[in-house]
């Protein structure tokens, strides 16, 4: 099983999530986080252009726990929902793949797949 989190514009959220719902993801939970990338955040001008402030942008976190043989086709759902228009641009998102041990179903105890 993988997690799979990505990091989305707030704008892109739901062409992401109807993505990964076509490409046969369950279930998945987001989120509205605040941070930076490489560029270090939003520029902003305050006064005249007198003083440059650098700001924590705003992101969509998005979570899901998938079986092995969905991968590609949850990340390519995120890659086309999440870029914008003409290749994308510098801040549209990150996608994280990470191995999951186990799954638990709290109602039922179901364990791995069968939980999910």
């Amino acid at each position: 099983m993988l997690k799979i989190e990505a990091i989305v514009r707030p704008e892109r959220i739901h062409a992401v999530t109807d993505a990964l719902e076509e490409a046969g993801c369950g279930g998945f939970h987001y989120l509205n986080v605040t941070g930076q990338g490489k560029q270090r955040g939003v520029e902003v001008f305050t006064g005249r252009g007198a003083q440059l402030v650098r700001a924590a942008g705003s992101k969509t976190l998005i979570a899901t726990v998938i079986p092995d043989d969905l991968k590609d086709a949850a990340v390519n759902a995120i890659i086309e929902a999440a870029r914008s228009p003409d290749d994308g641009r510098i801040g549209d998102g990150k996608i994280i793949v990470s191995r999951v041990e186990d799954v638990i179903r709290v109602r039922t105890g179901e364990h791995g797949e069968a939980a999910l």
